[in-house]
């Protein structure tokens, strides 16, 4: 059976096209998107285009790879790119609670927003609340989008757990600012008095997780507070919320799913492919990161585990018990015997008219004493293989255990292409080390635009 061709996912033409203005990288946590985003940013910069990078990881290794010494809500400009093109390339780190901030500094008076900052409920809201990292994320790219100052914005998603949390943390939180749950804590203030807190208590039962477990008469103030300086606000977050999600949608956005070619990163990239069709959002293609290979292949895992082995075993079969009769035997016994007898000058060698003249002696007889049964030098006596022969076992394992590892690989990818063979995709190579500069960024441009086609390709 011959498999279909896989269309393959050519990366230049993509961040070349001028109509491309959002490169979204997603995907499961620690398959890459944070290199991926890193590459495919320096290598749009250095072929003409003005690039920001917006990364929500806080290992901070995009900062260090593009020589900025740290990463923050504004944009960093990096120095020191290659190409002829007038491109620039600048880098951002998201902070959740920067954003926010900036979202209540822009959309209340000053008094309003110094009383929404310094209330305990914002603070914790906006520091750490369930999707409010992505929710962040898609406002810090509406708002970079707005300025239109960049012509590509390249965007590394957060590490979610799941891919539902991406696309949909802007609605869910937008919804929770703007629906039930505000008014229900609401409700003790417009009704007043026990009438109030009996209302509470009914609306408590709908409510799980740490809100619930906090809530009490100086966290009901705090909420109260909140929602009254907030009243105005709460529109407004839903409303960007469903302009983001538009903007997700737009023929200018391209979303890449990045995948190492394991079951469980594949699944979930399988699983993102799907949602992202099912949202009629524009799906450019899979990047399959950290592919194995090998300048040997054509070296079997099968072959070279049999080679292994024969250099392990001795190099003659029954050669212990060959030799064991060798020693038995009645010639092996008169030359022992003849051999370890003291000699005289009456009873020398050339006296005897049997013994052989030392001129027509063999040249491969041994200098050592012929009784020594372990003389390594004799490939006959040794059983076991020399260091050199360990080695080259040890190395062919090893080859073994690659070869295995990609036909693991090849089974994998072979899975997901059959389950969405209109999916471009391309392939990078493993590397042997971490990348901690441009010029380990760039390698992987290279590799994304140029790396190997997937089997079956056309």
């Amino acid at each position: 059976m011959t498999l279909d061709p896989v269309p393959v996912l050519d990366v230049d033409p993509l961040i070349d096209d001028p109509t491309t203005r959002i490169i979204v990288c997603c995907g499961a946590g620690g398959v890459g998107k944070t290199t991926t985003a890193a590459a495919l940013g320096l290598r749009a910069a250095e072929r003409g285009r003005k690039v920001v990078v917006l990364t929500i990881d806080p290992a901070r290794r995009l900062a260090q790879s593009m020589g900025i010494d740290s990463l923050d809500n504004t944009p960093r400009r990096v120095k020191d790119l290659d190409g002829d093109g007038a491109g620039e390339l600048h880098a951002m780190m998201l902070d959740m609670k920067r954003t926010f901030d900036e979202i209540v500094e822009a959309h209340a008076d000053p008094e309003r927003a110094e009383a929404i900052l310094s209330n305990p409920f914002y603070q914790s809201l906006s520091a750490g609340f369930a999707g409010t990292q992505e929710y962040m994320a898609m406002e810090k790219l509406g708002q970079l989008r707005a300025r239109d100052e960049w012509d590509l914005i390249v965007v590394d998603t957060p590490p979610s757990r799941s891919a539902l949390d991406f696309l949909d943390a802007p609605k869910n939180l937008g919804s929770f600012l703007d629906g039930k749950f505000i008014r229900v804590l609401m409700a003790p203030a417009k009704v007043g008095g026990r009438a109030g807190m009996k209302f509470l208590n009914v609306g408590m039962s709908v409510m799980t997780g740490t809100l619930g477990k906090l809530l009490g008469g100086q966290f009901l103030r705090d909420v109260q507070t909140f929602v009254a300086a907030m009243d105005t606000m709460f529109g407004g977050f839903r409303t960007r919320a469903d302009a983001t999600y538009r903007l997700l949608q737009a023929p200018g956005t391209a979303f890449l799913v990045v995948a190492a070619p394991e079951r469980d990163a594949l699944r979930e990239a399988a699983y993102f492919v799907e949602r992202l069709a099912a949202e009629e959002m524009p799906l450019a293609g899979l990047v399959l990161n950290r592919v194995h290979g090998s300048g040997a292949a054509r070296l079997s895992a099968e072959r070279a585990l049999a080679a292994a082995e024969n250099l392990d075993e001795p190099r003659i079969v029954d050669q212990e018990d060959g030799k064991e009769e060798l020693r038995n035997s009645p010639e092996s016994t008169a030359t022992s015997s003849s051999s370890t007898a003291p000699s005289s000058p009456s009873t020398a060698p050339s006296s005897s008219p049997t013994a052989p003249s030392s001129s027509s002696r063999a040249p491969s007889t041994p200098t050592t004493d012929p009784t020594d049964s372990t003389d390594s030098t004799d490939p006959l006596n040794s059983t076991q293989p020399s260091e050199a022969q360990q080695l080259a076992a040890g190395l062919l394992r090893l080859h073994a255990e690659r070869m295995q590892l990609l036909a693991r690989e090849q089974r994998t990818r072979d899975r997901f292409t059959a389950l969405h063979p209109e999916v471009p995709v391309t392939e990078v190579a493993a590397l042997p080390g971490d990348v901690h500069d441009l010029a380990g960024l760039r390698d992987i441009g290279d590799r994304l635009a140029s790396g190997d086609r997937p089997a079956g390709a056309a």
